[in-house]
């Protein structure tokens, strides 16, 4: 009996007291819960891996050709080198080529002059950027590099550069592309011709112009790309006169219908009683100037008559030939 009162009263005592401590609980204001975002303040460049490195340009200054590949390490069983291989260097500690130098692989192909430009005559050198190497051995008049990255298959008589850390621009967020912006009137020029030979290209793709630092752009201008209205593209075929005048599916008048057909043009004058209006001679009414924005891009290098250049956005394919006008 004792017992059981003492438990009792322990109990309640017990039941009270945690009561009490819930009420007091919920009774205080709860604290707000406040969720902390760490601030990302990376940033993210626009080109990457090949289109860095690997880009290529076209250059009037002379290529220097004092250092070059000579020879593999497997030259007996390989002809051309890639990533991991190893590659003998012309030049050696007499020419200051020390162990660690890293070098950019070119491969200049010729004076490079085209039709679709502006600029009379030569524009410069077309250069290849076939990857990078670095120096593992030196000896006094040849050195030995491995590569460290390839884009292309290295050749035999391939030219190194030192290789120079290179400006990319870095992302940032675009307005909508405007596929009828009007022209701004600043420096316009054109493609020219296309990284690995392209002839259409979209984005993420490289691409030469004629402008460059003659025409005052620099690395991380923004172009637009446009065409003129009607012009450009693969399939530009046009029907220009359209001749049908009426319908003839039926050989007996009585059951041909009406003698207009849906596919011809209207007639001028006030009355339709004039000569058929044509394309061509719609479009002498329309005002000069207007054009078609296909896509947008970004310099990536700049030379002294043109620049290379990565397509960002395409509202559809784009060509060589195509307009280039800087925003």
């Amino acid at each position: 009996m004792i017992n059981s009162k003492f438990n009792g009263k322990v109990f309640g005592s017990s039941f009270i007291l945690v009561l009490g401590l819930v009420i007091g609980v919920f009774s205080q204001e709860s604290p707000k819960s406040t969720v902390v975002y760490k601030k990302e303040n990376k940033s993210m460049s626009v080109a990457v891996r090949t289109n860095v490195y690997c880009a290529g340009y076209i250059q009037t200054s002379p290529v220097n050709t004092g250092l070059e590949i000579v020879g593999g390490d497997d030259e007996r069983e390989q002809h051309n080198y890639s990533q991991g291989d190893y590659v003998y260097l012309s030049q050696g500690s007499n020419n200051g080529v020390q162990v660690g130098n890293t070098y950019s692989v070119i491969r200049p192909r010729g004076q490079f002059q085209s039709k679709l430009s502006d600029k009379k005559g030569k524009l410069g050198v077309y250069v290849e950027e076939v990857g990078t190497v670095e120096i593992v051995k030196v000896r006094s008049n040849v050195s030995v590099a491995k590569v460290k990255n390839s884009c292309e298959v290295f050749l035999l008589g391939d030219l190194l550069q030192p290789l120079v850390t290179r400006e990319t621009p870095e992302f940032k967020n675009r307005p909508k592309l405007d596929l009828f912006a009007e022209p701004n009137g600043k420096s316009v020029g054109k493609i020219l011709m296309g990284r690995d030979g392209r002839e259409a290209f979209s984005r993420d793709q490289i691409v030469y112009i004629d402008l460059g630092a003659e025409d005052s752009v620099k690395i991380g201008d923004y172009l637009t790309v446009f065409r003129p209205l009607g012009k450009g593209g693969v399939l530009n075929i046009m029907e220009d006169e359209e001749l049908s005048t009426k319908d003839s599916d039926f050989g007996s008048e009585t059951f041909q219908g009406n003698p207009y057909s849906i596919m011809a043009p209207r007639k001028a004058g006030e009355t339709a009683e004039g000569t058929l209006v044509t394309t061509s001679n719609a479009k002498k009414r329309r005002p000069a100037g207007l054009r078609k924005v296909v896509g947008d891009m970004i310099i990536l290098n700049v030379k002294e008559k043109t620049a290379t250049a990565l397509i960002l956005r395409n509202a559809q394919e784009i060509h060589i030939g195509d307009m280039v006008e800087v925003q």
